[in-house]
């Protein structure tokens, strides 16, 4: 996870993200590749770049394919609810909607907090 303000493009933050991951991945292989699915905001040679370094099998969708796809397969529907549905449920924390902690560890406390809360919910865990 890296925070930043709202203004700074996704392309910028690709190397602290990848640098942040607590996990331990293990060392691609042919048989065993890494995969990376990204959107059209990571669509730029140098991001691509930085994750083939990384060991990454990149899969971006590039600008005008969606559109393309959706014109030829019938029934095609983008592949996006997962991640735009976490961010709804995130977005009901009115402390996360709008950032008020000033020091940046305060504000992903909060932001762990959230993740924990909605994990809880979805495994139906609290009730």
């Amino acid at each position: 996870m890296t925070v930043a303000g709202a203004n700074t493009h996704d392309k910028r933050l690709v190397k602290e993200t990848l640098q942040s991951v607590p996990v331990k991945r293990p060392k691609p292989t042919r048989r065993k590749q890494q995969n990376l699915c990204a959107d059209k905001g990571y669509d730029y040679p140098d991001v691509r770049q930085l994750l083939h370094d990384w060991g990454y099998t990149v899969h971006i969708k590039s600008r005008g394919e969606e559109e393309s796809e959706r014109k030829q397969i019938p029934g095609y529907r983008a592949r996006r609810w997962v991640i735009e549905r976490t961010h709804s449920w995130l977005n009901r924390f009115r402390r996360l909607l709008i950032r008020w902690e000033k020091k940046v560890e305060n504000y992903v406390a909060f932001l762990h907090f959230a993740c924990a809360w909605v994990t809880f919910r979805v495994a139906d865990i609290l009730g």
